[in-house]
């Protein structure tokens, strides 16, 4: 090969992500470019930039032209694995290519020239050290890449690869942890920061190949209003009070246990969360599991139906032979993916942790069971996360069953396989955000961020793996109350934002360190701080005038009436009303999803 002088450059330039357990290599399938060579072969990627043979290449071995010199040379980048680099007092690289290629010979540079090759290769792939290696370059396609991120996005202890279903499923493979992939995805979408940055219609098709039914709209959304910057006024302040102690949950019971003043009950349960000794108790009212309404009597008529019931799905799946199991595709992927996720689930919690722990046994047996409940959704990465402090709390497996019954209810879309619920509420996270603070919504934006893809996991498990155990038994219990408004989780997140956004504005945080700051977010979290601050901004946006729209769907707040104008009725119209409404005094904004 032949380069020319470079500007006195030899030192190689090298890029690392922040999480180098991710910096993984693993050939996986992705659209191929059709070329027909001389033997009707298929060349199934771009050639490497800067080869000096044009001609195609044959997948796997190297393809020497006659009518070219005979050091030419050409190689699908698919099969690039990695790049040694080695100083012989000036820099040569040894490229390795996958098991089934032969490898090229050593590319010297005597007078430079190895930045601007490695910089020509970024533009087709992402390059990274590898880890414990300063002399070791990973190298990875975009596609490949995003692909692989999102095939072990499952693993977090190192449990080996996931099985087959979820390699051919990646929307599975990206529940539980898809904060962890945003990092590739940064490198897919943009490469280094010098690059220039990919179009969003590229970023878009993109994930739209790796995720089945995340299609992003690069064009304006329909029934979205144009929000412009308003004057939301000041915060007003909010307390919170101590949760709810048994005396205070047993005043608002009749004499034969209906539950009484519920509207007040649920705005002190708000508040101010419940004493642990309650929550066994109180949850199944919250979950819906128990009504409001009814008498001890009546509950423990319920409960007998629903434990016959529990236990007859239970023995679906517990009677089925070995044999059947063979012939059952969808029961042995959902086994062999909880019988996985149960051993990694809360294992430093008391209630779940050591060797064959009891507890174990019940999230496993629960899961397998609701299987059976919804045989369409079955299971899906990050139901052990909902169910796992539920059973904590029941301390019953029919109890904690039929609670996460009632919570997948209003869960399920987050699992669905088109992600519809996950799409419909980040639009909604950032249509609050962009009416809260537009300067940082822009700034996101312009970091590439303003999809808000940082925000995942926080919706799709409700905080879980944001807040320690008991911070997240005390939110949940606060959400299932659905004060103060709906989506109440929504402005949560609008909380935790706000209270980072300065940071991350004065740093001046690009994309990358955005992911970073977040994803170490994890742990240090204040409850009581987030609740304080998130029921403020309801407060302060539901104070707001002209109020758009599309924030009151958002919120669950029919927007307000327009005020009635009097008019003078006209004779012999005694029936007509005497009001009309003035179509002036509506809220004007038009239909637009604006960036």
């Amino acid at each position: 090969m032949e380069w020319d002088q470079c500007s006195g450059e030899k030192l190689l330039e090298t890029q690392q992500s922040y999480e180098t357990e991710w910096d993984m290599i693993n050939a996986v399938s992705f659209k191929r470019r059709s070329v027909t060579n001389g033997e009707g072969s298929l060349n199934p990627a771009p050639c490497l930039p800067g080869s000096l043979n044009p001609a195609p290449c044959l997948p796997g071995s190297l393809n020497h032209s006659s009518e070219r010199s005979r050091w030419a040379f050409s190689f699908s980048l698919s099969d690039l694995r990695c790049i040694r680099v080695k100083e012989q007092g000036w820099s040569f690289l040894l490229l390795q290519l996958s098991e089934s290629c032969r490898s090229p010979p050593a590319l010297h540079f005597h007078q430079g020239g190895s930045r601007d090759f490695l910089d020509s290769l970024r533009r087709f792939a992402v390059i990274s050290q590898a880890a414990g290696e300063e002399v070791c370059l990973m190298v990875s396609s975009p596609n490949r890449a995003l692909s692989q991120s999102f095939e072990n996005l499952l693993d977090e202890n190192n449990f080996g690869l996931v099985n087959q279903k979820f390699r051919n499923d990646p929307y599975v493979t990206t529940l539980g942890g898809f904060s962890k992939v945003t990092n590739y995805i940064f490198d897919a979408f943009r490469g280094t920061e010098e690059q220039h940055q990919r179009p969003p219609e590229e970023v878009a098709d993109l994930l739209g190949e790796v995720i089945p039914g995340l299609e992003i709209n690069q064009q304006e959304e329909p029934g979205f209003e144009v929000i412009t910057r308003m004057d939301l006024g000041v915060r007003p302040p909010v307390s919170r009070r101590d949760p709810v102690s048994s005396e205070e949950w047993s005043r608002h019971q009749d004499a034969e246990g209906r539950m009484i003043n519920v509207p007040l009950l649920k705005q002190i349960i708000f508040k101010g969360g419940l004493c642990h000794a309650k929550r066994k108790e109180a949850w199944k009212f919250l979950l819906g599991f128990f009504p409001w309404e009814s008498t001890v009597e009546e509950r423990k008529v319920l409960h007998r139906d629903k434990t016959d019931e529990y236990f007859r799905m239970k023995l679906q799946w517990k009677s089925v032979s070995e044999q059947q199991e063979r012939r059952n595709s969808k029961l042995r992927d959902c086994r062999s993916l909880i019988e996985k996720d149960v051993n990694r689930t809360d294992r430093t919690n008391r209630f779940y942790e050591g060797l064959d722990n009891p507890g174990l046994v019940l999230l496993h047996d629960i899961l397998m069971t609701y299987c059976m409940y919804d045989f369409d959704l079955g299971y899906v990465q990050g139901m052990s996360d909902l169910l796992s402090p539920v059973l904590y709390v029941m301390e019953s497996e029919v109890d904690a069953f039929w609670c996460f019954v009632s919570f997948m209810d209003q869960m399920h879309q987050n699992f669905e396989e088109q992600m519809q619920g996950m799409k419909t509420q980040l639009i909604q996270l950032s249509t609050l955000l962009r009416l809260l603070d537009l300067s940082f919504w822009n700034y996101l934006e312009a970091q590439d961020s303003g999809y808000l893809y940082f925000c995942f996991r926080w919706l799709l498990i409700r905080f879980k793996r944001e807040l320690s155990f008991q911070d997240v038994l005390r939110l949940w219990e606060v959400m299932w109350t659905g004060l103060p408004c709906q989506n109440f989780h929504l402005l949560l997140c609008c909380a935790i934002l706000d209270s980072e956004k300065q940071k991350i504005m004065e740093e001046n945080y690009g994309f990358n360190e955005i992911l970073k700051h977040i994803n170490e977010l994890s742990m240090k979290l204040e409850i009581e701080e987030i609740l304080q601050k998130a029921e403020g901004i309801g407060l302060q946006i539901k104070s707001c005038k002209d109020l758009p729209a599309s924030i009151s769907s958002i919120l669950g707040w029919d927007p307000p009436a327009p005020p009635p104008a009097l008019r003078t009725p006209q004779r012999g119209a005694a029936c007509s009303s005497p009001l009309s409404r003035d179509s002036s005094a509506q809220n004007g904004c038009s239909p637009a999803f604006i960036s």
